[in-house]
C-alpha cells in the first residue's frame, strides 16, 4: 500500500476519499461545540466570559446543523467544548447522531465520565478522546487549571476501560499538548498508550488565545522536531508503524480543511479552532452554502497552488500544509508558511 495514503491513525481519512470529499465541496467529518462551557481553565486554551454564553446554540438549532452536515455526506461528528461531558443534553445528542447514521467522537476531560456514563458510551461505540497530558498529577491540575484533574482523569480512564475501551468497536485516544513541562516524559506516556491499544494524539500547542499570554508552556521548534524523530523512531523500531515526521500532529497530518469544518457554539462556520475565520453563520445560511461558498475554504483545498514560503516549496508539501491556525495566528495569513515547522527554521550562514 502506498506510504502516503496509508491510514497513520484512526483520526483520518484516505487521500483518494479526501480529494473525492474536497472536489465535491462534501464533508467527511464536522467538528461542532455544543457549548464552550467547561470546568478547567486550561492555560494554552481558550475561556470565553460568562457573556458569551448567553446566545449558544439550542438543541433545536444544533440538530438541524447535524442534518445539514449528514446531508453533505459527514461520516463522523466530532464533539468539541468546552466540556462535552457536562452539557445538559449530551445524551440526546449523541443519540440523535447515531440514528443518522453517523459515528460519534467526542474530545473530553473525563470530569463528567462516570461509571454509567461510561458504559453508555461503550454501548454506542462512542470513539473515546481523554485528555491527558502528563503522569503527575500535580503537573495535570496545573495544566488543567483545576484543581483535582489528575484523579479525575485517572477515574475516567478506569471507568472507560472497565466499559470495554478500547475495542475494536469502541476507538479510544489520548490527546495531549506537547509543552516545556511533560517533554521529557512523552515517550514513555507514548509507548503506555501503544501498549494498551490506546491512540496517542500529540500535538503542538496553536499559539492563540491563552497560550499567547503563558509562554512557560513553549517549546522551540528545533526541541519538537527531536521529540517528533524520537517518538518515529520508537513507533517503527517498537510497533512497525512507519510515518512522516512533520508538525503539527505525531504520527499523523493535519488535512482537515479538504473535508472538515467547525461550527461554534454560536452558530458560527469556521475551517478550524485555529484558523478563527468565521465563514458564516448557520442561523443565516445554510451550511452546505457555506461550505461551497467560502473563499477561505478554497483557499485551503487549493493549497498547492495557494500556500506561500518555504511551505509552498518544502518536499513534504503534497502532503502536508503544517498547522494553518499557527499561521494564522501568529502572521494574521491563514496561507503563511506555518511558523512552528522546524523545516522554517533560517539555517545558519
Amino acid at each position: 500500500m502506498d506510504h502516503f495514503t496509508r491510514r497513520l491513525c484512526d483520526f483520518e481519512f484516505d487521500r483518494a476519499t479526501i480529494a473525492r470529499a474536497a472536489a465535491e465541496n462534501r464533508l467527511l467529518t464536522l467538528e461542532i461545540e455544543f457549548s464552550r462551557r467547561c470546568n478547567f481553565r486550561c492555560p494554552y486554551c481558550y475561556v470565553p466570559a460568562e457573556s458569551y454564553f448567553d446566545d449558544e446554540l439550542t438543541p433545536d438549532e444544533i440538530r438541524e446543523v447535524l442534518l445539514q452536515a449528514g446531508e453533505l455526506g459527514a461520516r463522523r461528528i466530532i464533539i468539541l467544548g468546552g466540556e462535552p461531558s457536562i452539557y445538559p443534553h449530551i445524551r440526546e445528542m449523541i443519540d440523535f447522531i447515531r440514528r443518522q447514521g453517523m459515528d460519534v467522537e467526542m474530545f473530553t476531560n473525563g470530569s463528567g465520565i462516570s461509571a454509567d456514563f461510561a458504559r453508555w458510551l461503550f454501548d454506542r461505540q462512542v470513539r473515546m478522546v481523554m485528555k491527558m497530558n502528563t503522569f503527575d498529577h500535580d503537573l495535570q491540575d496545573r495544566l488543567s487549571g483545576h484543581r483535582g484533574a489528575g484523579r479525575a482523569i485517572a477515574a475516567a480512564f478506569d471507568h472507560l476501560r472497565q466499559a470495554g475501551y478500547p475495542s475494536p468497536e469502541a476507538f479510544m485516544a489520548v490527546s495531549t499538548i506537547i509543552c516545556r513541562q511533560n517533554l521529557e516524559e512523552l515517550p514513555r506516556l507514548w509507548c503506555w498508550l501503544r501498549d494498551r491499544g490506546i491512540a496517542p494524539y500529540f500535538e503542538i500547542i496553536t499559539p492563540q488565545a491563552n497560550a499567547l499570554e503563558n509562554c512557560w508552556l513553549e517549546v522551540d521548534p528545533a526541541a519538537l522536531q527531536v521529540l517528533f524523530e524520537r517518538l518515529a523512531a520508537i513507533d517503527r523500531e517498537r510497533y512497525g508503524r512507519t510515518w512522516d515526521v512533520q508538525p503539527p500532529l505525531v504520527g499523523n497530518r493535519c488535512l482537515r480543511h479538504q473535508f472538515s469544518c467547525l461550527v461554534t457554539s454560536k452558530g458560527e462556520v469556521m475551517p478550524c479552532v485555529g484558523v478563527t475565520l468565521p465563514l458564516g453563520s448557520i442561523r443565516r445560511q445554510p451550511l452546505q452554502e457555506i461550505v461551497a461558498n467560502s473563499p477561505v475554504l478554497k483557499d485551503l483545498k487549493n493549497y498547492r497552488s495557494t500556500i506561500k514560503g518555504p511551505c509552498r516549496e518544502c518536499a513534504q508539501a503534497d502532503g502536508c500544509y503544517g498547522c494553518r491556525g499557527a499561521a494564522y495566528q501568529l502572521t494574521g495569513d491563514y496561507l503563511a508558511s506555518d511558523p512552528l515547522c522546524w523545516r522554517n527554521e533560517p539555517t545558519a550562514p
